[in-house]
């Protein structure tokens, strides 16, 4: 099975296909001009004969004519002339009186005989006809005997000549270009296999060096023989580096994760151990201590339902329960549900939509993310400050914005924000109850709906974040 899949694998190899590619390259032409060269000459060499033949059987017409030889075949000049013409072409003279009778076959065999086929009646007619068999080798020529004056047709010449001789030199020329083809062939293909080989080294080197990196032996992939190599090297080497961000990114979020649900558990821990190292604890302590354990609690079950909520998004991108969805209704409702928050820290909440809007969305993955958006923007915010939402749409998207008068975020950690578990300040994060989650499933909902997140801020002064996703869902 392994030999049968190598062989498989070698005709499927670049090497073997530009093996082949020269040897069509190399062979092909030379067949097909051998066959051309070859015919041409025996349709050049079948004409020339055919005119050297109608030059002299003409000449002899005339004669035969002139001398009345088709009411006296004595002559002894004609005679003669027919058995050279015979015998010069290696062919077979025949002349024909008005009659359709033989008087004159160089052959000897038909005289007396009469004679009708369709090129002697053409040729009573007035035709000069010319035909090669090629099957059978011979030309026929079948010429009208004509009285000069009176343009009278008294007989028919009928001339028919073997080709051998253009046959054996056709074949003695194939011969030789057929050695001469097969020799060119086998150095052709010498040839091929040499470059094909040098040609497929730089792929073979790749190889290697790809099997190197994945050992450990190297980095990163340099094979520039090519523009395509070089080509493919970058891609590779840009992939790669995705690949390395990739796993360095996983096993920072499983940290993040071990550390982020850890913490709480060692803070139940320690109050717990703490309650139980005293004795005759006041009520008052012991309710204080339960207090912070159940905050506690709470903190663990929502950096679980984030991790739930992140995991579920990621594991059904293409799974959205797509739905026609007034947002107006939809934007009134999630501010209905934050406004206490925002009431608690007196800050105001505003919503301003500029047109009615409906959308194909998922209602329940788009609540989420403008959720955490406006959220964020209650709890990072200074007391008495203000929260700015609005709608707005054209004819292919809408647009939510989300605007505070927070504390800002420095310009450093905006390109972070995104990423799980991060916080730009993790003190106070702590102190809200962030998880450092929520911006993550955000991006991810809003760019599963084919949209998109920018954010503006200045440290300081407050954050504002425009979204955009289109009216009319768009499938993957």
């Amino acid at each position: 099975m392994a030999g049968k899949k190598k062989v498989q694998n070698f005709f499927r190899s670049l090497r073997m296909r530009l093996v082949l590619l020269f040897l069509v390259i190399g062979i092909v032409p030379g067949a097909v001009l051998r066959v051309g060269i070859l015919h041409s000459y025996e349709t050049k060499a079948v004409s020339n004969r055919s005119i050297d033949i109608l030059n002299q059987a003409k000449i002899l017409m005339n004669q035969i004519v002139f001398n009345g030889y088709l009411v006296d075949t004595s002559s002894e000049i004609i005679n003669s002339q027919l058995e050279q013409l015979s015998n010069i072409y290696d062919g077979r003279v025949m002349v024909i009186d008005d009659n359709f009778r033989i008087i004159k076959d160089t052959y000897g065999l038909d005289e007396g005989k009469t004679i009708v086929s369709e090129e002697v009646i053409r040729s009573f007619q007035g035709e000069e006809i010319s035909k090669y068999d090629s099957e059978n080798g011979y030309i026929e020529l079948s010429l009208p005997l004509t009285e000069i004056e009176s343009k009278e047709i008294l007989g028919v010449l009928l001339v028919s000549v073997s080709t051998d001789s253009i046959l054996l030199n056709r074949d003695y020329l194939q011969n030789s270009a057929l050695i001469l083809e097969l020799s060119c062939a086998m150095a052709i293909a010498l040839i091929a296999i040499f470059l094909a080989k040098r040609l497929t080294v730089p792929f073979h080197r790749m190889a290697r060096g790809i099997v190197d990196i994945q050992n450990g032996y190297k980095s990163e992939l340099d094979e520039n023989v090519y523009a395509e190599t070089e080509e493919i090297s970058v891609r590779f080497n840009q992939l790669f580096g995705r690949m390395k961000l990739l796993d360095e990114s996983r096993e920072e979020f499983v940290s993040n994760v071990s550390h982020e649900l850890k913490t709480p558990l060692t803070s139940m821990k320690v109050l717990a151990d703490s309650l139980n190292g005293m004795e005759n604890v006041p009520i008052e302590l012991y309710q204080e201590f339960m207090n912070d354990i159940g905050n506690e609690i709470d903190r663990e079950t929502k950096i679980i339902n984030d991790l739930l909520s992140l995991v579920k998004m990621d594991r059904s991108a293409g799974d959205l329960n797509i739905s026609s969805v007034n947002i107006n209704e939809l934007m009134d409702l999630i501010l209905k549900r934050l406004r206490p928050i925002a009431e608690r820290q007196n800050i105001e909440l505003v919503l301003e939509s500029f047109r009615p809007v409906s959308a194909e969305v998922d209602e329940v993955k788009l609540t989420l993310a403008i959720t955490n958006l406006v959220e964020n923007a209650i709890k990072y915010n200074r007391p008495d400050g203000w929260v700015h939402v609005s709608l707005n749409a054209d004819h292919q998207y809408f647009y939510i914005k989300v605007e505070d008068s927070g504390m800002g975020i420095p310009e450093e950690s905006l390109e972070h924000i995104y990423e799980r578990f991060y916080r730009v300040d993790k003190s106070h994060s702590r102190e809200i109850g962030g998880t450092g989650l929520g911006l993550a499933i955000t991006r991810n909902a809003i760019l599963m709906h084919r949209g998109a997140i920018k954010v503006f801020s200045t440290e300081g002064e407050g954050t504002t974040f425009n979204v955009r996703i289109p009216l009319n869902y768009i499938a993957s």
